[in-house]
C-alpha cells in the first residue's frame, strides 16, 4: 500500500541514489500542447535536503522539461526499484533550471561528476513524497551506465554542443522558450 511520506530521510535517500534509472514528468500549461515523460540515468541525481533534490540535465534531442518548468515549475520523478525489494518512489515539486551562467550553477555543479553534455541543472523543492508498492515492477538486471552519449558529446566538442544547443533546445516541440543560449 502506498503512503505519503513527510521529508527524504537518510534511509529514502540512500534508496533513490541506489537507482540506475529514474523518470521525469512536466507538462506545458496549455491541454493541447505535449506531456513530457523522460528516462535518466548515468550519475546524475542527488538529495539536497529533506525537501529539496536535484539532478544534472544532460544535452538531448528536445528540450521539454526546462520549457516546461520555465513555463510553470510543475514536476515529478519517479523512481523504481528494479532490484531488491519492490518500491516506486514518487517526488512531486516546483522545478527550477540553473543554467550555467547562473550563480547557483557554479555551486551545484560541484555536487556531480563532469560531463561534457551538461546543459543545465534542475532543482526540485519538493512538495509532495509517496512510496507504493512496485509489485509490478519487473527485476532487471544492472550491466553498467551506456558510453554513446558521452562519446558524441566528445565527437561534437564544445563548439559543437554549443551549436546544437542553439539549434535543437532554444524550444520546445509545443514553441516554448528552452535554453536561453
Amino acid at each position: 500500500m502506498g503512503k505519503p511520506l513527510s521529508h527524504i530521510d537518510e534511509s529514502l535517500a540512500k534508496t533513490l541514489q541506489q537507482q540506475h534509472v529514474f523518470f521525469v514528468a512536466t507538462a506545458p500549461l496549455d491541454a493541447e500542447a505535449h506531456l513530457n515523460l523522460s528516462p535518466k540515468g548515468l550519475d546524475s541525481f542527488r538529495v539536497l535536503g529533506p525537501k529539496t533534490v536535484a539532478y544534472l540535465d544532460l544535452i538531448g534531442s528536445g528540450v521539454e522539461t526546462i520549457a516546461h518548468l520555465k513555463e510553470n515549475g510543475r514536476i515529478v520523478l519517479m523512481f523504481c526499484a528494479f532490484q531488491g525489494a519492490p518500491t516506486v518512489i514518487r517526488l512531486h515539486g516546483r522545478g527550477r533550471v540553473i543554467e550555467p551562467r547562473a550563480a547557483e550553477f557554479a555551486q551545484l555543479i560541484t555536487q556531480f561528476p563532469v560531463y561534457d553534455s551538461t546543459r543545465a541543472i534542475i532543482v526540485v523543492d519538493v512538495t509532495r513524497i509517496s512510496t507504493s508498492c512496485g509489485f509490478g515492477v519487473p527485476l532487471l538486471k544492472y550491466e553498467g551506465d551506456r558510453v554513446q552519449l558521452a562519446a558524441w558529446a566528445a565527437k561534437k566538442g564544445p563548439d559543437g554542443l554549443k551549436l546544437y544547443k542553439q539549434e535543437k533546445n532554444r524550444q520546445s516541440i509545443d514553441g516554448l522558450a528552452g535554453l536561453a543560449k
